[in-house]
């Protein structure tokens, strides 16, 4: 399944008060993860997503995305569990005039889909049972 969150920011969304988007998302392993800067962003919409008080992505910490009519796009395989499955996405902008929408999607399947047999299971398969 896909989340989808959008958000346009305002002049008010700076480095030192960014807009934060709760995205409340379900238990399960997020394989895909997409952020799309429009055309006029401009590399100026700064976004970083974070599990609590951890940045996330991008993975270098303190860094930001940003594009300018592109796809940040990559896989991943984050695991998020029961009961503690949301992320924040935080969002501000250098720019002062015509704020384009960013839109952040979210690729989460169950963890058995993508991995339907742990470790000890595959290797008791491939031996035939034996240990």
């Amino acid at each position: 399944m896909f989340f989808t969150f959008g958000y346009t920011p305002v002049i008010t969304d700076t480095a030192a008060a960014p807009h934060k988007i709760e995205m409340r998302l379900t238990a399960g392993v997020i394989h895909q993860v997409d952020v799309l800067f429009q055309s006029g962003c401009n590399h100026e919409i700064f976004v970083q997503i974070f599990k609590d008080a951890t940045q996330v992505w991008p993975s270098n910490r303190g860094e930001k995305l940003r594009g300018n009519a592109t796809v940040v796009s990559f896989r991943d395989f984050y695991e998020l569990k029961t009961g503690n499955a949301d992320l924040t996405a935080k969002v501000w902008t250098t720019l002062t005039t015509d704020f384009k929408e960013v839109i952040i999607q979210i690729g989460l399947l169950p963890k058995a889909v993508l991995q339907p047999m742990s470790f000890k299971e595959l290797l008791a398969a491939a031996t035939g049972g034996r240990k």
